[in-house]
């Protein structure tokens, strides 16, 4: 394909959220990627460990949501730098079989700073979803994405209980 051929993602294909973290490249990255951790400040109580190549998969725990099964499949780990997975975004309807859908990329990435760790949180792909749930899909996770990255803020940034710096 030429490049004049070439369809750019539409300004609904990514969400991206940033976030300045007062806390170590190795706290954040802890935060992020031990799956207990990740799913305090988450709320979901997932089954299993990340590993690159892998699927985890738990319940969500905020209030209303438990119903709800998350599920993700770890792309890359790049300690204190990348981690990523791929999921079904917004997939809230039990009666629906997401995995015939093309899933969203969800990356976090840590750039550290003098005192603190600037995290980007990335996710992509919406273009690729059916056109009866791309638009709300976006939206909902365009909200939560803005609320996750206040979560992680807070998690990492409290006196939290057993945390290592």
């Amino acid at each position: 394909m030429s490049p004049s051929n070439a369809v750019s993602p539409s300004s609904t294909d990514r969400i991206e959220q940033r976030i300045e973290l007062k806390a170590t490249p190795a706290r954040v990255w802890r935060a992020l990627t031990d799956h207990r951790e990740f799913g305090e400040w988450f709320r979901v109580k997932l089954e299993a460990p990340f590993v690159p190549g892998q699927r985890t998969r738990g319940h969500i725990t905020h209030p209303g949501y438990e119903h709800l099964v998350m599920e993700v499949q770890v792309q890359r780990m790049e300690p204190e730098r990348l981690f990523s997975f791929t999921w079904h975004p917004y997939a809230v309807d039990p009666k629906v079989d997401y995995s015939k859908e093309p899933p969203t990329l969800v990356e976090f990435t840590l750039e550290p700073r003098t005192s603190s760790v600037l995290l980007t949180v990335t996710e992509s792909g919406f273009d690729r979803l059916p056109p009866g749930r791309r638009d709300e899909a976006f939206r909902m996770n365009a909200g939560g994405w803005a609320q996750q990255v206040r979560n992680v803020q807070a998690h990492v940034e409290s006196a939290h209980v057993g945390a290592k710096p």
